[in-house]
C-alpha cells in the first residue's frame, strides 16, 4: 500500500513539473490584465484575439511555416535517397555517412548558427532568407534519414526485388513499390522536421535580420519592447498546435513506430 502511494505521488509531482508552465502560460494567456502576470488578474480573451492583429506575427507566422514546410520538403527530397541507400546497399563508408547526416543534431544549434553566420552569411553575402532555408533543411535532414530508414527496415527487401525479378527496372520498383510502403513513414518525418522546424530558436536567432524574423525570435524581440499577455496567448496557441499535430499524427500514422 506503501509502495503504492509513494508510486502516485511520484507520477503527480512528475506530471506537475511537466504540466505546470504550460498550465501556467494558459493561464497568463487569458488574462485580463494588461501586463503579463500570474495568477491572472480576470479572465479574458482579448490577448488571444490581439494577436491576430500584430502584423510582426503575421509575417513572422507566414515565414516560420514557409521554413517549416518547404524546409522539410527539402529534407525529405535530400534525406529518402541517403536512407534508402543506407538501408538497401552494403556501403563501405555507411556509419561514416550517418555520423555526417547526424551531425546538426549532434552539434549544439547555437554553434550551427554561429557557423552558418561567420562561415556562409558574412564571407558569401547570402541572403539571409537563404541562410535560414538552409539551415532549417540542414537541421531537419537528420530526423528525415532516422525516420525514413526505420520504416525502411520494417519493409522486407524481397517485395522489391519481386517487382525486379517481374520486369521493372529499379526505378520502377523504388517509386511503385518502395515509396507507397514508406508514405506513413515518409509523412511521419515530414511532421517530425515540420515541428522541429517551427519552434527552431537557437540556429535562427543567428540568421534574423531586419524584417526578416522567423516566429519564435519575433516572440523573444517582441517580450524586449512590450511586456502584454499577447505573447503569452501565442505561446498558448502554437503549444495547442503542436499537440494537435502530434495526436493527429499518433491517431492516424501511429507516430511512435517510426520515431
Amino acid at each position: 500500500m506503501t509502495g503504492r502511494l509513494l508510486s502516485y505521488a511520484t507520477l503527480t509531482l512528475v506530471l506537475a513539473f511537466l504540466l505546470g508552465p504550460f498550465l501556467i502560460i494558459v493561464a497568463a494567456a487569458l488574462s485580463a490584465g494588461e501586463t503579463l502576470a500570474f495568477p491572472p488578474q480576470g479572465l479574458s480573451l482579448k490577448w488571444v484575439f490581439k494577436v491576430f492583429e500584430i502584423e510582426s506575427f503575421r509575417k513572422s507566422f507566414a515565414l516560420s511555416m514557409f521554413l517549416a514546410v518547404f524546409g522539410t520538403l527539402a529534407a525529405l527530397v535530400l534525406g529518402v535517397p541517403v536512407a534508402y541507400a543506407a538501408s538497401r546497399y552494403k556501403l563501405p563508408f555507411r556509419e561514416t555517412l550517418r555520423t555526417i547526416v547526424s551531425a546538426p543534431i549532434i552539434v549544439p544549434g547555437i554553434i550551427v548558427g554561429l557557423a552558418l553566420l561567420r562561415y556562409l552569411v558574412i564571407p558569401l553575402d547570402v541572403g539571409v532568407g537563404l541562410a535560414l532555408f538552409i539551415a532549417h533543411t540542414a537541421l531537419i535532414l537528420p530526423y528525415a534519414v532516422r525516420v525514413v530508414s526505420a520504416s525502411l527496415e520494417n519493409l522486407r527487401s524481397d517485395i522489391e526485388e519481386a517487382a525486379v525479378i517481374l520486369g521493372s527496372s529499379r526505378a520502377g520498383a523504388f517509386f511503385r513499390v518502395v515509396l507507397p510502403n514508406i508514405r506513413n513513414g515518409i509523412l511521419a518525418a515530414f511532421i517530425l522536421g515540420f515541428v522541429t522546424s517551427f519552434n527552431q530558436v537557437p540556429v535562427s536567432l543567428f540568421l534574423s535580420g531586419p524584417g526578416v524574423r522567423t516566429l519564435p525570435i519575433d516572440m523573444i524581440w517582441y517580450m524586449e519592447i512590450t511586456y502584454d499577455p499577447s505573447v503569452a496567448a501565442l505561446a498558448a496557441l502554437l503549444a495547442f498546435l503542436s499537440i494537435a499535430i502530434v495526436f493527429l499524427a499518433e491517431r492516424f500514422l501511429g507516430f511512435s513506430r517510426y520515431v
